[in-house]
């Protein structure tokens, strides 16, 4: 019985302490909320006119950038892929449509100047894209046919010259001679007389390979001539370095590297394309290809890629002796 009465004491005990929590809890709410109402009614405090202002900018935030915020972040955009906008003052883009419009204009030498000035002063990335573009063409054009250029002087044919003699004392290739200044005939038997105006070609090439990029640029005079897509060796097999070209062969036999067999010409075993322009290191060079394909991957088994119609024209104009380098 004594028992009985004590537990029911101790339950009266616990269910007053638990009300006694119950109401100092709503006293305590009360006061913060009577104080809260007096701060209000005397002015926002600075924590909460902050958190009105962050409200604010959510707000503005939802309804799009401001035009200079909307700049900013697009700037940001295209920084992030690799293509930066250009200064202000950058006149890139200016120079590449008068470039272009000197070019609709036959005006060759100008739209090359313009060209050259956009790779060596202009930061803007279309622009220098487009100025490659142009100047490939442009540069070709130039070479390839009779215009007197500054890396050009005429030559007035004398009796007894022959067109691969003159070839020869001026580290031309009879194509390039040949065919950039329109002869007449068989390249064997070229149509030339006594008193005719030829140009001679007087500069140099030399070329840069890119792995990685897979890309060949060819360069006059070491300015920028033309770029030209490459395949380049499977596995990193292409060699790093600097070389030069010390053979050329159009219509090249191949020996097979596995068994040393000779693959002549035309046959479908055949790897090596239209050209051949071999480096000063054995089995290495850059040639042609019957798989077109394969251009833009590193696929080949060390050698430099290119499409037959590029390696020929490459071909046309790069003499022994060439330097080539050849980066990752």
């Amino acid at each position: 019985m004594t028992m009985t009465y004590m537990d029911d004491l101790d339950r009266r005990r616990s269910r007053a302490g638990c009300f006694a929590l119950i109401g100092l809890a709503v006293l305590v709410v009360g006061l913060v909320a009577w104080f809260a109402w007096g701060r209000r009614d005397r002015g926002l405090e600075p924590v909460a006119a902050a958190q009105v202002d962050q409200a604010t900018t959510d707000v503005v935030a939802a309804s799009g950038p401001a035009p200079e915020k909307a700049e900013r972040s697009t700037r940001r955009t295209q920084a992030e892929r690799g293509a930066a906008p250009p200064p202000a003052d950058d006149q890139g883009a200016v120079w590449l449509r008068e470039a272009k419009a000197a070019r609709e204009a036959n005006n060759l030498l100008q739209a090359r100047e313009l060209g050259w000035q956009i790779l060596d002063e202009s930061k803007d990335h279309a622009a220098r894209e487009g100025a490659k573009e142009l100047l490939g063409e442009v540069n070709i054009e130039l070479i390839m046919n009779p215009y007197p250029t500054p890396e050009k002087e005429p030559y007035t044919i004398q009796s007894g010259d022959l067109l691969y003699l003159i070839a020869r004392r001026n580290n031309m290739n009879l194509e390039h001679l040949f065919h950039s200044n329109r002869i007449r005939g068989p390249i064997e038997r070229p149509a030339i007389r006594v008193g005719d105006v030829i140009q001679l070609f007087n500069g140099s090439f030399s070329i840069e390979v890119s792995k990685s990029r897979n890309e060949m640029i060819l360069y006059m005079n070491d300015r920028f001539f033309k770029r030209y897509p490459v395949g380049t060796g499977e596995f990193g097999s292409t060699p790093v370095g600097e070389f030069k070209i010390v053979n050329r062969q159009s219509e090249p036999v191949w020996y097979r590297p596995a068994d040393g067999r000779v693959i002549p010409y035309g046959h479908e075993e055949n790897l090596l394309g239209t050209h051949w322009l071999g480096f000063n290191v054995r089995g290495y060079g850059i040639h042609g290809t019957w798989q077109p394909e394969t251009i833009g991957h590193q696929l080949s088994d060390g050698c430099v890629r290119m499409l037959n119609d590029d390696v020929k024209e490459v071909f046309t104009l790069v003499t022994i002796n060439t330097p080539v380098v050849i980066t990752e």
